[in-house]
């Protein structure tokens, strides 16, 4: 069975049109853009995970783009910065009492996109797409890291 690299990108335009659809109501309440809303995100669903630099690297999206989502949302008081006590050139970014709301908001719309998208899985299934899903992930780190030849 050859590996249909068509289908599988016809599935991320289809979930990322989805998923930014959900968050439509949301955008247009609050005035933020997919962006922050992600940076928002990433930051309560990974709280180890705590500047600029890591929305960057695990999430993605641009220096200059989650720098301009920090502003906004640090601007709008949805984050706070806070210089790193031992490397002043680290900010750690915080979501501050008014954001928390907003963001527990963003997590249940983001769980509502994931029992949609999974309904009609058994609960093996679901193990099952989550063994896969993180084998891919770990070969795809590991190839993207490869010099071509």
């Amino acid at each position: 069975m050859s590996f249909n690299y068509s289908r599988i990108l016809q599935f991320s335009r289809q979930l990322e049109k989805f998923y930014a659809r959900q968050f439509s109501p949301l955008l247009a309440r609050t005035g933020l853009t997919m962006r922050e809303v992600h940076v928002l995100l990433f930051l309560v669903n990974n709280p180890d995970y705590d500047t600029a630099r890591d929305v960057t690297e695990f999430r993605g999206i641009s220096k200059s783009q989650v720098s301009q989502a920090v502003e906004l949302l640090a601007a709008e008081g949805l984050l706070a910065r806070a210089p790193d006590s031992g490397d002043r050139r680290v900010v750690h970014l915080a979501i501050t009492g008014e954001g928390l709301p907003l963001a527990r908001e963003c997590q249940a719309i983001q769980a509502a996109c994931g029992r949609r998208l999974l309904s009609g899985l058994t609960p093996e299934q679901e193990a099952l797409l989550h063994s896969l899903l993180e084998t891919l992930l770990e070969n795809g780190a590991r190839l993207a890291e490869e010099v071509s030849v």
